[in-house]
């Protein structure tokens, strides 16, 4: 069975922030992540697209607010 794009995104969170506990959910912001800084966050979005295989533009990563928001923006890039 495939796996859902919210269960993809949280094993890439797991692995970039090494914590196999960690459970994201659409409102999850970068504040909620300990963690979470501008490095982490290149790290991340770099991976997502590795997993999702899509690019992200400038403009479309500065809109982002929620892993709510990246899950929807990925949804539309697969569409």
């Amino acid at each position: 069975m495939e796996q859902s794009i919210v269960e993809r995104a949280q094993n890439v969170f797991r692995d970039i922030f090494s914590n196999p506990a960690l459970s994201i959910t659409p409102s999850t912001t970068a504040k909620d992540i300990e963690g979470w800084d501008s490095f982490t966050h290149i790290t991340l979005i770099l991976a997502m697209e590795r997993e999702f295989k899509v690019k992200f533009g400038l403009g479309e990563l500065q809109s982002l607010t929620s892993v709510g928001d990246l899950l929807t923006l990925i949804e539309k890039k697969n569409a």
